[in-house]
């Protein structure tokens, strides 16, 4: 509990910190519209406030004086050259960088669901998508339809064809769901004892890995009559159990087939959001301080961004000697000590042909170093 309660006093101080960083922001730009807003009368050259135009004397029309005030407002608080803080040789192959991103986003709208836009902008794209890449979306869409009508068949139908792939990863998907039917028969009342009985010898294949649950859901038999609302197994019939079960069917089956519980467009919209701001920031400092070749490679950054946990999917090592993410170019190599620097450190640490480690005495050859792939 004291654990709980110390998770979410930190959420609340983040939040309220958050907050505050977007208030002041919002406050600064209110600020400013105020002092610039100097809207003209009704009445006096002034069509209407959503025109956009403004008449003078003469009957020329010019941009509305407010608009000039708004365009200038946004230009000092809001930073719109947020393109140069990559190379520009990223946007070298512009049309093979704009089929990447229109087969992006398409990817991005059938995995949530959106099939008809996501066809809508094959066509008007003139983007060809195979049909085996479409047929897993389909697939895993049609399913998780069925199982939000709380229509267990379709993926029953899935789990079981998919049975051997889905003990390999130790999936109790299978399980989950005859466990489901199984409390939706118990939900019809006595008159579904015995369907319930018969529909129990589901269960005998996982007897081993789920010998408490299934003790559980024999045990609320006995309440059947008496009603399960009222009994100790009233848990059972939690409502959050379809929504476990979708979460439980996505993970999955997106592990099974190869793609991304989350489709690839919004963890790199998230992660975007979060590490442009920092990113502008080191971009006005270098060019402040004339610097321009510290950052010059369109496939890396010249400092570490946090992102936070969500976005952690493989382990990285930081050279403790350079203080450098480690790379396939430069990879991290074990000492016979057992000490691990990266490869650009070993030859800038090699002397006379041998090399001293930087943690311990121990003299060693430097062909003896392995490499180690984390």
């Amino acid at each position: 509990m004291s654990q709980c309660c110390r998770k979410i006093k930190d959420t609340v101080q983040k939040l309220a910190s958050d907050h505050k960083d977007i208030h002041s922001s919002v406050s600064r730009v209110g600020k400013a519209i105020d002092r610039v807003s100097t809207w003209p009368a009704p009445g006096v050259g002034w069509e209407h406030p959503e025109a956009g135009m403004y008449k003078d004397s003469k009957e020329s029309q010019q941009e509305c004086p407010h608009h000039q005030a708004l365009s200038l407002l946004l230009r000092q608080n809001f930073d719109s050259e947020i393109c140069g803080v990559v190379s520009d040789a990223v946007w070298d192959a512009r049309e093979q960088q704009q089929q990447i991103l229109q087969m992006a986003i398409v990817e991005h709208l059938y995995q949530q669901g959106m099939l008809s836009v996501a066809e809508e902008l094959c066509q008007e794209s003139t983007l060809n998508v195979d049909l085996d890449f479409k047929q897993p979306f389909l697939e895993l869409n049609r399913i998780l339809e069925a199982l939000h009508e709380q229509d267990l068949g379709p993926a029953l139908e899935w789990a079981v064809s998919h049975r051997q792939r889905l003990l390999e990863l130790n999936s109790s998907l299978e399980f989950k769901l005859h466990r489901l039917h199984f409390i939706r028969l118990l939900a019809g009342g006595p008159a579904k004892q015995l369907e319930a009985l018969s529909y129990a010898r589901h269960f005998q294949p996982f007897a081993r890995l789920h010998q408490r649950e299934i003790q559980v859901m024999m045990g609320s038999l006995v309440y059947l009559r008496l009603g399960l609302e009222k009994s100790p197994y009233c848990h059972l019939l939690d409502s959050s159990h379809w929504a476990e079960i979708c979460e439980t069917f996505t993970r999955d089956a997106c592990s099974l087939l190869g793609l991304s519980v989350e489709s690839p467009l919004s963890v790199s919209f998230a992660s975007g959001c979060v590490a442009l701001p920092v990113l502008m920031n080191i971009k006005a400092v270098i060019e402040q301080r004339q610097c321009t070749g510290v950052w010059n490679h369109k496939d890396e950054l010249p400092i570490e961004i946090e992102l936070g946990m969500k976005c952690w999917y493989h382990s990285v090592f930081a050279c403790p000697i350079l203080r450098q993410q480690t790379s396939d170019s430069n990879p991290p190599i074990k000492l016979i000590c057992g000490h691990v620097i990266s490869r650009d450190a070993l030859n800038k640490l090699i002397n006379g042909g041998k090399l001293k480690c930087p943690y311990c005495p121990m003299e060693q050859n430097p062909a003896d170093g392995k490499r180690i792939i984390f």
